[in-house]
């Protein structure tokens, strides 16, 4: 059985991860959705919250029974040993993307082992970035285009 691990902060979880996580599902047995912390980036919702909403979005989109939805507690690199992943499966939305995304592959990599797996995203969704989404969404935007919608009613009890 191959298993990816498809990572990510997931604060909103988009469409555009959605499509990602879908077409990963295509590609492996199963697909572990990794709702990470990322430092560098600020929070809207709590790792409990992003992940249960991944998990209400996915089964209102009637996603396959083999994509589950776990926190990592730690290092990426430790979770994928933990799980068995046979890869780590991330999104591009364009050039920029593969810059960003090369050096954490390459780590990850040599951490654990496992080899990262690179998806285009839809070019439809190619503008959608959970930071804008946020942003549209303080300001009392509609985000409906770009999120499911159980994140968008998150996103609107949240502003």
């Amino acid at each position: 059985m191959s298993v990816a691990v498809c990572p990510g902060s997931f604060d909103p979880l988009t469409l555009g991860h959605l499509d990602v996580i879908r077409r990963a599902s295509a590609l492996f047995d199963r697909v572990i959705v990794a709702v990470a912390q990322n430092s560098a980036k600020s929070q809207l919702f709590d790792a409990q919250r992003r992940a249960g909403l991944a998990r209400q979005a996915l089964a209102e989109n009637g996603e396959s029974p083999g994509i589950e939805v776990k926190i990592v507690p730690g290092l990426l690199a430790d979770f994928c040993r933990e799980q068995g992943a046979d890869a780590i499966v991330k999104g591009l939305r364009g050039p920029a993307d593969l810059y960003a995304e090369q050096a954490m592959a390459l780590m990850n990599r040599q951490l654990s082992g496992v080899d990262t797996v690179f998806v285009l995203g839809d070019p439809a969704l190619s503008h959608i970035a959970s930071s804008l989404v946020k942003d549209v969404a303080r300001h009392g935007g509609d985000v409906t285009a770009f999120v499911p919608p159980v994140v968008a009613r998150a996103l609107g009890d949240a502003s």
